[in-house]
Parts: C-alpha cells; sequence; structure tokens
C-alpha cells in the first residue's frame, strides 16, 4: 500500500488499524485518521485479484460460448452479451478511481437530501488500488435493535431512501446498484420510460408494462409477443388478491426480464440491475418501516420526479443546444426554398411514389387471359371430340372416329403444354 501510495504510512495516517473492518472479494477496508485529524476509510485491493479476476473471465467467456453455441438456454438468454456487460462493470471496480470519481457525482446529485450521507473521496490518496474516503460511523439496518427503532423516524428515513433512489434512476440516470441491508447504515446525526415501468407495475396496469418492456426492449427473431403478453398479465394477476402495498416491484421488474428472455425479447442489463436496486429497496423499508409502502412512495413521488426531468432538460446546455439547432434550421432555409422554386419553374418537379409495379401487374393479367383463353379451345376440343363420335364414318383411328380421335389428341397435348408451362415458368 505504501508502494501504491508513494509514501509511507506514517507519514500520511497519524494511525492506521491493522484488522479490517470488511472485506470483500476485490479488497478490505480498514479505518485510519489523516494528519489533521479527519476520520477516514481506506479500501485496499488485493494483491493479484487483477489477475485472477483476468484468468476467471477467460474462463467463464469460454463456457458462455458453448452455451450460446449449443444449448436453447444460451440461445435464449445470449450469454456472452451478459458476460460482456459483467465484465465492463467489473473492470470498472478494479480501478478506484472510477469509484472515487462515482462517489463524488453521487454525492453531488444527492446534496437536497439532508437525511444521506455520502461519504467524499480523499484524491490525494486514492489511486488505482487504493481509495481513501470520510469514514461515515453508523449502525447497519439489519443490526437495529426493537429500542434504537423506537427513536428513529424509520418512515420518513425510508420515504427519503426509496424518493433519492428514484431520482438516480428516473433522473440522473446514475444510481448505486447494490444497496442491501448489509450496505446501508443510519447515521447518528437514512428515466421516462423506466417511470412509466415502475408505474405500471406498481400499480397493476400489465397491458401499459408490455407497452413499456416493448419499447425498452429489442425484438428478436424468435419473439412471441402474444405469449409475453399473456405470462405478464399472469405475473400481475397473481398479485391481485394481495394488498396493494405487499407487491415487491424489484421482484415483479426481476420476473419480468425473465419472462422477456424466455419468449425471445431482450430487455437493457440495466432493468435487471434496477430490479435488484429495488429489491434491496423493499427490504430496507421493511426494516425501517414495516409499514411503509414502496408502490404508494412510486406514486407519490411521480409528479416530482416528472418535473426535476423537465427542469433537467431545461438546463441552460440544453437550451442553448437547441438555439443552435433552430439557428441552423433558419440559414438553411432560404437555400432549399429556392432550389425548390427553381424547380418548379423549370417544370422539373417529380413526385416519386414508391407504389406496386405497374408493368408487372399488366404482364400478369395477361397471362392469366392468355390461360383462361387456352382452357376455353381445349375444352371446345374436348367437346367437339365427344360430340363427334357419334357420328358415323369411314375414317377410322384404332377403331374410333379419325376426326374425334385427332381432336382428342390435340386437346390433350394443349393441356399438358399449358399444365408444363405453369408449373416451368409461372411464379
Amino acid at each position: 500500500m505504501a508502494a501504491e501510495l508513494g509514501v509511507r504510512l506514517s507519514k500520511a495516517f497519524s494511525g492506521f488499524e491493522a484488522s479490517p473492518v470488511a472485506a470483500a472479494s476485490l479488497g478490505q477496508v480498514r479505518r485510519a485518521a489523516m494528519r489533521d485529524g479527519r476520520r477516514v476509510a481506506v479500501k485496499v485491493q488485493r494483491p493479484d485479484i487483477r489477475e485472477r479476476v483476468a484468468e476467471d473471465l477467460e474462463a467463464l467467456a469460454d463456457i458462455a460460448e458453448f452455451l450460446d453455441e449449443h444449448t436453447e438456454m444460451g440461445r435464449r438468454y445470449e450469454f456472452g452479451k451478459i458476460l460482456e456487460e459483467f465484465r465492463r462493470t467489473l473492470l470498472r471496480e478494479l480501478d478506484y478511481r472510477q469509484e472515487a470519481q462515482n462517489l463524488t457525482l453521487l454525492k453531488r446529485n444527492l446534496s437536497g437530501f439532508d437525511t444521506i450521507v455520502v461519504p467524499a473521496p480523499i484524491d490525494d490518496y486514492t489511486t488505482s488500488r487504493v481509495l481513501t474516503m470520510e469514514y461515515i460511523s453508523g449502525t447497519k439496518v439489519t443490526a437495529l435493535g426493537q429500542v434504537a427503532r423506537l427513536d428513529l423516524d424509520g418512515a420518513g428515513l425510508a420515504e427519503d431512501l426509496f424518493r433519492a433512489y428514484l431520482r438516480q434512476i428516473l433522473v440522473d440516470g446514475f444510481f448505486h446498484a447494490d444497496p442491501h441491508p448489509g450496505n446501508v447504515f443510519v447515521t447518528e446525526a437514512g428515466k421516462k420510460h423506466l417511470l412509466q415501468l415502475l408505474l405500471a407495475i406498481s400499480e397493476g396496469r400489465s397491458d401499459e408494462a408490455v407497452t413499456v418492456a416493448l419499447k425498452l426492449g429489442e425484438a428478436r427473431e424468435r419473439f412471441d409477443e402474444p405469449e409475453f403478453t399473456r405470462r405478464v398479465a399472469d405475473m400481475v394477476g397473481r398479485h391481485q388478491d394481495v394488498e396493494l402495498r405487499h407487491i415487491e416491484v424489484g421482484k415483479a421488474v426481476l420476473e419480468l426480464g425473465r419472462v422477456a428472455g424466455d419468449v425471445g425479447l431482450r430487455l437493457p442489463t440495466e432493468l435487471t440491475m434496477l430490479g435488484k436496486a429495488l429489491l434491496n429497496l423493499d427490504q430496507i423499508g421493511e426494516a425501517l418501516d414495516p409499514k411503509f409502502d414502496p408502490n404508494a412512495s412510486i406514486r407519490r413521488n411521480a409528479a416530482e420526479i416528472m418535473r426535476a426531468r423537465l427542469l433537467k432538460s431545461a438546463s441552460p446546455g440544453n437550451l442553448f443546444s437547441s438555439i443552435l439547432e433552430v439557428k441552423e434550421f433558419v440559414e438553411r432555409q432560404p437555400a432549399r426554398i429556392n432550389k425548390i422554386l427553381d424547380v418548379v419553374a423549370s417544370n422539373q418537379l417529380q413526385v416519386k411514389v414508391d407504389a406496386i409495379d405497374e408493368t408487372r401487374l399488366m404482364t400478369g393479367f395477361q397471362k392469366v387471359a392468355n390461360r383462361i383463353t387456352m382452357g376455353l379451345v381445349l375444352a371446345a376440343l374436348i367437346v367437339g371430340a365427344a360430340m363427334l363420335v357419334r357420328v358415323e364414318t369411314s375414317f377410322r383411328i384404332l377403331g374410333y372416329p379419325g376426326l374425334a380421335f385427332i381432336l382428342f389428341v390435340l386437346a390433350a397435348g394443349g393441356g399438358i403444354a399449358l399444365l408444363l408451362t405453369i408449373l416451368l415458368k409461372d411464379e
């Protein structure tokens, strides 16, 4: 770690705990104190973890490729694409400088929430393998006792947390994807189609949920839309006898993704992350306030979310961009109008209509008319031959009246020729 920071620990910190306070697959976290007295948490990446991750990803890529090529489940879910998204996410997590930037952005986005604290990174003591950030003391939500809950405004904290996540997801487009109860502490001092989808699911409107999912997803060749509609309606119908506040929106979003994969609709990977985040939020909300209704929170905050989206779209940058587009449109109009007037004045205006091919259509009609005419002639020959059979004559062929026999042969030959022409030449 000292080599990574380029300074001895005793120079960088006035105190550094040897035992980690938390550990994960990629690194460990230790408490420390800066020279100026600030308490910080230092996350240190495990040695050789990048090489091990690269080897594991390569092995998983071989497995995903095999499943995609040789199994129905692989062709349905496309594990290779899922693994590629996972690989990009994991490689970003291995660069702690990216995590520091994410903390800064998240802290700025949530600055309007007084009850939510995001630790700020210490940039001078952060590298790709070491992340130093403010230390926020608190108690895990899962560790709160009954007595401690009495001193908390659980309903208010749950509402603020849920509202903050809705803002992250639907306005900022940047959210913490793993808010499980072990990652959320109680401190001592708690986009358009996505919003439509959440509202549709939270209110049990399956038709609208299907419509929005189709806008979000990418239909493959084998996509079965009627089956998708039926299964989503069945999923929503299972909750009809359940109180609305007990419907788990996160679980419903994850189930929607599974159903879409089964019927050939590829939904964005972010939707799975959204479902996982909402599922964990449901659990946190229940831990803070057993009576908290996440579905009601979605509906309460829908208007505020839409207002925030409109204000964001009306930012100076967006307005300036729109003004430039209008300016460009106006500047080009005189030249375009002059060009149109010149074409009209010189009688060169042409209107192209992409319609049927008249020549091919007339050729088809002529073929039909010819077939009908030839069929009538052959029918006349057969009728005439049948009538001549009854006429007594000395001219016979194979014991039949000669003229009738000749007409039968001509009719048979013409019929065979017509049949061969139809089979070999007609489309």
